[in-house]
């Protein structure tokens, strides 16, 4: 494998956001999430570049939690299928492979993480034995 293949830059990174809420802002499904939540985007595209700098890169530039932000959103559990669906295009796109795998596998668990602390009724377990095709 390649240093291509694994390198991620902040670059990268930053257009990896820009692309990603360009896209994920103009689904129907999350439209009004987004506008009612965003306010100062330029705001939001550095935020986010943070938590991706420190997830991708082990920098020190996010402290928080991206949990306690969402957990105050209107959100449905299908609103993290097409936030993810956005996600993994947008990462194959833009990141090195290796590094948009990474990404996406922690946008997943977040993903997952977020839907058990917010929806009293979830069951991943349930969740992922449905989405398995049958044998």
């Amino acid at each position: 494998m390649s240093s291509e293949d694994t390198q991620v830059t902040e670059r990268q990174i930053a257009e990896l956001v820009r692309r990603f809420y360009e896209n994920a802002a103009a689904d129907e499904n999350l439209q009004a999430i987004f506008a009612a939540a965003i306010q100062d985007w330029g705001s939001h595209h550095r935020m986010v570049e943070n938590f991706w700098s420190y997830a991708l890169l082990n920098t020190d530039r996010y402290h928080g939690s991206p949990y306690a932000l969402h957990a105050r959103l209107p959100l449905r559990i299908e609103h993290f299928d097409s936030w993810l669906k956005h996600f993994r295009q947008t990462a194959r796109e833009v990141l090195p492979s290796e590094a948009a795998e990474r990404a996406i596998g922690r946008a997943e668990h977040m993903a997952e993480s977020f839907k058990v602390g917010m929806f009293f009724n979830y069951n991943p377990s349930a969740s992922a034995a449905l989405a398995k095709p049958a044998e």
